[in-house]
């Protein structure tokens, strides 16, 4: 059981130094960011997917439910999917919310938890979700 707790706390440790470092070495020139949020352009889109392992049943579902409570909580943009969740923001709220969404597993008793995160974090033009899907929709019509 301690080698676990140690474990636990060393992921802890490393997931916080990650995420305090994102931001950091994904930082946009602050200048042209300022602008683009004035004006309203500026929306990230991430993908992440909050994997629990080492609880007592095969079931996911009630972790997927916290985490998408601390969603909710943030106000942000999403849609829950069957392997997933998309969510749509600010770069750095993005990342704020993925950190909580991803302690809650923790906090339910989980020692080890995954986390997939993909972004993107267009700067050219603003985009969504789905605004993408319907893209490729358009041009699935055209072929």
């Amino acid at each position: 059981m301690e080698v676990k707790l140690q474990q636990s706390r060393i992921c802890n440790k490393f997931c916080g130094i990650v995420c305090e470092l994102l931001p950091v070495i994904f930082k946009p020139d602050a200048d042209k960011m300022a602008s683009q949020e004035q004006k309203g352009e500026i929306m990230a889109i991430a993908e992440i997917s909050v994997v629990p392992i080492g609880t007592k049943s095969t079931s996911l579902s009630s972790y997927v439910a916290a985490c998408l409570k601390v969603l909710e909580d943030s106000g942000m943009t999403y849609e829950l999917h069957g392997m997933g969740t998309n969510i749509q923001g600010d770069l750095e709220a993005l990342f704020e919310v993925v950190r909580k969404m991803h302690e809650v597993p923790f906090g339910r008793g989980a020692l080890r938890v995954v986390t997939n995160i993909k972004i993107d974090d267009r700067r050219d033009k603003k985009g969504s979700a789905k605004g993408k899907v319907d893209a490729v929709l358009m041009k699935r019509r055209q072929v």
